[in-house]
């Protein structure tokens, strides 16, 4: 195989591997109803008159699958984390014990769940969108290449297209995984 050719191959690999990695990213996004400290992410708490994102005034963790505790670094700071919690209106019913705040993540409704699939289905139907982008590209600069016989480029097309497949592959494994986790109650 030319140089040509395999730089063409490794190109089409890296973009490949490119739409896995993003597809990965977005799938850990999609909640399957356990609880995570990102769910608290978009609240911001009044700490001394300016608007602080929480994590940066408290400690998040999650002790297990189905609740999100809060922990600030200044007990004053208990009430009115609390309230910036309820007016962030993310559907979730803060306990505050005087020590943190605790909150329980109500499991997902069945309708939730088939949501968070057709999500999860169309965030992969994206990266397999992505990854025959990447063929295209790929058979495109294949058929540029001057110095080279139709038998050489006919054999890297079916290279190229044998490593779209295998990518494909990938997509729907990962899809399978995650719906069975989206699934599992």
């Amino acid at each position: 195989m030319n140089e040509e050719i395999s730089f063409i191959l490794d190109s089409a690999t890296e973009a490949m591997d490119g739409a896995i990695s993003h597809l990965e990213k977005e799938f850990i996004n999609i909640r399957a109803g356990k609880a995570s400290p990102s769910m608290l992410g978009s609240i911001f708490v009044d700490y001394y008159g300016s608007q602080t994102p929480l994590a940066q005034i408290a400690n998040i963790n999650t002790p297990d699958a189905r609740t999100i505790s809060v922990q600030p670094w200044e007990k004053s700071m208990l009430q009115t984390i609390e309230k910036a919690i309820i007016v962030a209106n993310i559907g979730f019913n803060p306990m505050n014990n005087g020590e943190n705040i605790i909150i329980n993540v109500p499991p997902l409704t069945e309708e939730r769940r088939r949501e968070l699939v057709k999500q999860a289905k169309a965030v992969s139907e994206d990266a397999k969108v992505s990854i025959r982008g990447a063929r295209q590209e790929a058979n495109k600069d294949v058929k540029k290449l001057e110095d080279t016989s139709d038998d050489i480029k006919k054999n890297a097309e079916v290279d190229i297209q044998n490593l779209t497949d295998s990518y494909i592959k990938k997509v729907d494994a990962l899809l399978v995984v995650k719906e069975k986790e989206i699934m599992t109650v």
